[in-house]
C-alpha cells in the first residue's frame, strides 16, 4: 500500500510541476488543449503513441488533483474523449485512430452516443435502427432517444442493426457517423427543469461510410460493451470541446475559473443541500418542528454518507485499488439523496415550492431545481435497476436473469416497435 501511495503522490507532483511550467491562462482553449495533447497529460492513460502517457488508470485521480491544485483547465470532455477514444484504442483500425484521435485529443470535436432507442433502452442488443450496405456506404434509418449533447455533437457513436436474420447480439455494427448531414434530425427534449441536454434523433436515409465501422460488421456488440465498460468509470473534469460549444477561442483562464461556461446542464449535485434546507427552515420558522428536523437529519446523513463514500473511493485509488461495484453503490446513493432533498426541501418550502423564483432566504430556486431534476438522477448514466443488477451479479455473485431470446433470430423477436397485439 505504501508503494501505491508513493506512486500516486509522485504522479501528482510530476503533473503539478509540469502544469506550473506550462499553464498559461492567456492562451485560448484551443491553444491550451493542443499543448495538453502534445504533452500526454490530457489523456495520460492512453498509449504514448496516441497522445497519452501509458499511465495506469488508478493514477488518474492523481492527475485530476494536480489540475485542481494548480487551477489549470482540464482536458476536453465529451463522450468522444471519455468513451469514444478508449473504444477506438481497443477496437479501431490504425486508419480510424489516425482520423479521429487527434481531433478528440485536441478538443476539436464533440461526440455523442447513439445507443438507446424508444423500444430498447436497457436492452441495447434489441436496437432496431437499421444500417443497410450500399456500395461504400451504409444507409441508416431509425430513431435514437435520450441522446445527451446531440445538438452540440460533430459525430456520434452509432450502434445499428446490419443483419436481422441472426440473433440480436450478432447482427449489430458500431459506426462513427457525422451528425451534420441532411438525413439526421436532432430534436432537443425540453425537460421540466427547463434543461434540454437530452435529445431524440431521427435517421432518414442518413449515410455513413463503410470505412467508419469500428471493429467488424455484425460484431458491434463487443465494441458497444467496451464503450459501456468505460462509461462506468467515466470522470469528466475538463470543459466541452467542439466548435458548437463555443469555448475553443475563449481564454483558457476564463473557462478554468468558471467565468465562461459551456453547454452543461443539470441540478446542483455538489451543493450542500442539507445546510441549504436548514437555512430555509429557519427562515420559515420551522427549525423547531420535530418532523422537519427529522427530515433534515435524514438528508444530512445521506449527504455525509455520500461524501465519505467519495473519500473512501479516493483513498482506495491512492492505494492502488478499484473497489468492486463502488461506482454503482455511489450512483444509487446519489439517486436516494436527490429524492430525499426533493421531499424534504419541498416540504420545508411549503407553498413557495410551487414558485420558480424565490428570494435567497428561501434558497433562490435551488431546491425547486433539485426537485424537478431528481428523476433524471435515477436514469442518466445507467438506471437504478441497472446499478442493482451490477451489484447483484458482480459484487454479490448472484446469477444473471435468464435470457431466453439469446439464440432466436432478431427478425422473429417481438421487441420495441416489432411488438404486435399491443
Amino acid at each position: 500500500m505504501t508503494q501505491a501511495v508513493d506512486s500516486y503522490e509522485a504522479t501528482r507532483d510530476q503533473v503539478a510541476g509540469w502544469l506550473r511550467d506550462h499553464w498559461d491562462p492567456e492562451l485560448t482553449v484551443r491553444q491550451w488543449w493542443a499543448v495538453l495533447a502534445d504533452s500526454g497529460w490530457g489523456f495520460p492513460t492512453w498509449p504514448s503513441e496516441w497522445f497519452g502517457r501509458d499511465l495506469e488508470p488508478v493514477l488518474s485521480g492523481a492527475v485530476r488533483e494536480a489540475f485542481a491544485q494548480v487551477g489549470a483547465l482540464g482536458p476536453p470532455s465529451s463522450l468522444g474523449q471519455l468513451l469514444g477514444g478508449p473504444t477506438l484504442l481497443t477496437h479501431a483500425s490504425e486508419a480510424l485512430k489516425e482520423r479521429f484521435l487527434p481531433p478528440l485529443a485536441r478538443g476539436e470535436e464533440f461526440w455523442c452516443q447513439f445507443f438507446s432507442e424508444p423500444g430498447s433502452g436497457s436492452d441495447l442488443a434489441s436496437a432496431q435502427t437499421r444500417a443497410v450496405a450500399d456500395g461504400d456506404l451504409f444507409i441508416v434509418n431509425g430513431q435514437k432517444v435520450w441522446t445527451s449533447g446531440a445538438q452540440w455533437a460533430d459525430r456520434g457513436m452509432l450502434v445499428a442493426r446490419t443483419d436481422p436474420d441472426v440473433p440480436k447480439h450478432r447482427g449489430l455494427t458500431y459506426f462513427i457517423i457525422d451528425v451534420d448531414q441532411p438525413g439526421i434530425e436532432v430534436r432537443p427534449i425540453h425537460q421540466m427543469n427547463d434543461a434540454h441536454g437530452f435529445n431524440e434523433v431521427f435517421f432518414t436515409d442518413a449515410e455513413v461510410g463503410a470505412d467508419r465501422v469500428v471493429g467488424e460488421v455484425n460484431d458491434g456488440w463487443a465494441v458497444a460493451v467496451t464503450t459501456l465498460a468505460f462509461e462506468r468509470f467515466m470522470s469528466a473534469f475538463g470543459a466541452s470541446p467542439g466548435k458548437k460549444a463555443g469555448l475553443l477561442d475563449r481564454r483558457a483562464g476564463e473557462v478554468a475559473s468558471g467565468a465562461v461556461r459551456g453547454p452543461r446542464e443539470g441540478a446542483a449535485y455538489g451543493a450542500d443541500l442539507a445546510s441549504l434546507v436548514t437555512e430555509v427552515a429557519r427562515a420559515r420558522g420551522l427549525a423547531g418542528d420535530p418532523v422537519t428536523r427529522q427530515g433534515i437529519v435524514d438528508l444530512y446523513i445521506q449527504q455525509e454518507l455520500g461524501r465519505m463514500a467519495g473519500l473512501r473511493s479516493a483513498a482506495a485509488v491512492r492505494a492502488g485499488r478499484r473497489p468492486s461495484g463502488d461506482g454503482s453503490v455511489r450512483k444509487l446513493a446519489r439517486s436516494d439523496l436527490m429524492r430525499t432533498a426533493r421531499e424534504v426541501g419541498e416540504a420545508v418550502l411549503g407553498p413557495h415550492g410551487t414558485l420558480r423564483t424565490v428570494g435567497e432566504e428561501l434558497g433562490g430556486g435551488t431546491i425547486q431545481q433539485v426537485a424537478l431534476s431528481s428523476p433524471s438522477s435515477s436514469i442518466a448514466g445507467g438506471t437504478d435497476e441497472i446499478q442493482h443488477n451490477i451489484i447483484g451479479e458482480r459484487v454479490l455473485g448472484l446469477p444473471k436473469e435468464p435470457q431466453v431470446d439469446r439464440e432466436i433470430p432478431f427478425r422473429e423477436l417481438r421487441v420495441g416497435t416489432q411488438r404486435t397485439g399491443s
